[in-house]
């Protein structure tokens, strides 16, 4: 019996050291997920085109609220310069979940709030919108955002 007992431990112990690399990718990837969040944010309300781009897969989507979708580098680039012509962020996000669903495929929702500034007016007013996005990690390691999609939580002014 102890002789049976000795392969079935190794080969419990490989499984479970085995799950534990796992979990350990999957926290170091859901903190690399963040960091894009984060450093996203900080674009949006810096008015950042170059740096938002940095953050996109070269086949990204865009795909804002009450527009058709922009697909691809030149058509993000050139919406985000329209909205940074446009408008002026001042935001936080919350990221509500962030959820690996394969090694190279991730999604994160989250939920933003602050304000705007409508640039050829000054005018200002509150901003909230909840997003989707979804990541696809690269080869070298790095998640880049593949889709994104937003819209408002704040109601219509009348």
């Amino acid at each position: 019996m102890a002789n049976l007992m000795k392969p079935v431990f190794a080969a419990v112990s490989v499984i479970v050291f085995s799950a534990g690399i796992a979990a350990a990718q999957q926290g170091s990837d859901q903190a690399k997920i963040k960091k894009v969040l984060t450093t996203y944010e900080t674009a949006l309300n810096a008015s950042d085109t170059g740096a938002i781009m940095k953050l996109y897969a070269d086949d990204g989507v865009f795909m804002p609220q009450h527009s058709p979708s922009q697909v691809g580098a030149d058509a993000v680039r050139e919406a985000y310069e329209h909205v940074f012509e446009a408008i002026t962020l001042d935001i936080e996000f919350e990221i509500v979940e962030i959820l690996q669903v394969a090694p190279d495929w991730a999604f994160a929702r989250t939920n933003s709030s602050g304000l705007v500034k409508i640039n050829t007016t000054g005018d200002g007013a509150s901003e909230g919108n909840q997003e989707l996005f979804v990541f696809r990690k690269r080869d070298d390691g790095e998640w880049k955002i593949a889709r994104y999609i937003f819209s408002t939580t704040s109601p219509r002014p009348r």
